[in-house]
């Protein structure tokens, strides 16, 4: 019996691709898709993965449905970020569902959209830049981040506050913010909050979006610090507050 699984060829190092079709049964899993996987994750830490599912796909069994669910939870962090290919509409609803609980990206692409997916999979996400003036440090975020955005600021943050004899007066700029990237993104951003929420005395928020300023409100909640919220033609309202404060 031909295999209902293929793994695709020629994709970068890290990346891992499947085309479905069929019915794709628990064996399909056990030989083909598992073994990758587990070899790929030993070797490069996190994957990321392409996932193709064309008209010719029927669907699972209920073993594969299975070894799907416990792959996942085994490798529940192992995936760095996940492009979906697919027309079948019960299979797009399921991963929209997926993605509100999965804690990496997951972007639904059509079927046809095979270059648009492979080029999201090695484009750079969002960055977080750290940087201080005098007394005011400015975290400025870019972009949409993942997870790893955040584990690559952890030196830098550590290095700013470890010197900081003074109460920080902190510029959190959302300009160019456009959110984040699955739930890992977002628990690491509540765990910044966490670890660092005693060291402010004053937080300016500038932003452009509505939403932004919901945000801060949230945030004043959680630290401790006096915090207000700038529109982004006020930056330089946002800094004098932060040095006259």
């Amino acid at each position: 019996m031909a295999a209902m699984i293929t793994v695709m060829e020629d994709l970068p190092a890290g990346t891992l691709g499947f085309a479905f079709s069929g019915e794709v049964s628990g064996r399909d899993y056990d030989s083909v898709l598992v073994p990758a996987i587990d070899r790929a994750i030993d070797q490069h830490g996190r994957i990321k993965a392409l996932l193709e599912f064309g008209p010719a796909f029927k669907g699972y069994t209920l073993e594969a449905a299975w070894d799907d669910t416990t792959l996942g939870l085994r490798h529940w962090d192992g995936f760095e970020r996940m492009a979906v290919l697919s027309d079948v509409p019960w299979l797009r609803q399921a991963v929209r569902a997926l993605g509100l609980v999965f804690p990496c990206p997951i972007r639904l692409f059509g079927a046809g959209e095979t270059d648009q997916a492979r080029r999201w999979l090695s484009e750079s996400l969002g960055t977080i830049h750290v940087d201080q003036s005098g007394e005011v440090v400015t975290i400025e975020m870019i972009g949409c981040l993942d997870a790893e955005a955040y584990s690559r600021i952890d030196d830098d943050l550590a290095q700013v506050f470890s010197h900081q004899k003074q109460p920080v007066r902190l510029l959190l700029d959302l300009r160019q913010f456009d959110g984040w990237l699955g739930l890992g993104a977002l628990s690491q951003h509540l765990a910044l909050i966490r670890d660092y929420r005693t060291l402010p005395r004053l937080v300016a928020v500038i932003g452009s979006q509505r939403w932004q300023h919901a945000a801060q409100r949230r945030l004043a909640r959680f630290v401790n610090a006096r915090t207000r919220y700038f529109d982004s033609d006020h930056f330089g309202d946002a800094q004098q507050w932060l040095c006259m404060g």
